[in-house]
């Protein structure tokens, strides 16, 4: 029996593992295929509900593996990071805050900046009502009084829950207006 730490794939070997699971193949053909035990296999593919994930994409806001090479020859070069981050056309911000999350100018490395990118940028996240029971529980309790998800988000907002809950990124998006006009006026400083 494979245990938790021994089945993680590595990404050659789960590109082969959807693949094949798309063409038909039992799991056992694809574990002798790729070197694993169908339990591994099972277990992945039971993980995406027999659904092969997309594959990741990065926005063009982000920085690059060649740009972040570009940055850390010009670190070893000695060059500022605003000539750096001319050259690149990318603002000096911008190359200023990389450089820092990744160790500084002295430890900053292209490749392991990339793979740190990559496991910050990983989704899907934790949602706040699964960490937090209380808040699922009043969020479940208003549910069932048919409460609307915005009405509860604007709930929240506006409650003393507001100090202790933030429900900033529910996924249910902004509260509708009738919430809005329930609020208290603001007073002129």
């Amino acid at each position: 029996m494979t245990s938790r730490k021994d089945r993680g794939l590595e990404p050659e070997q789960n590109a082969e593992m959807w693949r094949r699971w798309k063409n038909g193949e039992s799991l056992r053909a694809i574990g002798a295929a790729i070197g694993r035990d169908s339990g591994t296999i099972h277990w992945h593919i039971k993980q995406r509900g027999g659904i092969s994930p997309p594959a990741r994409v990065r926005s063009q806001r982000h920085l690059t593996l060649a740009e972040r090479e570009e940055i850390s020859r010009g670190l070893v070069a000695g060059r500022s990071l605003r000539s750096i981050s001319s050259d690149l056309g990318r603002p000096a911000s911008t190359i200023s805050r990389e450089v820092k999350r990744n160790g500084g100018p002295q430890a900053y490395r292209a490749a392991s900046a990339e793979q740190s990118a990559w496991t910050r940028a990983a989704r899907p996240k934790t949602w706040r009502l699964a960490r937090n029971e209380p808040l699922r529980k009043a969020v479940s309790e208003k549910l069932q009084e048919d409460w609307a998800p915005q009405q509860i988000a604007g709930w929240l907002k506006r409650s003393r829950a507001s100090r202790r809950w933030s429900s900033r990124r529910w996924g249910w998006g902004k509260p509708s207006p009738a919430c809005w006009s329930a609020r208290a006026p603001r007073t002129p400083r």
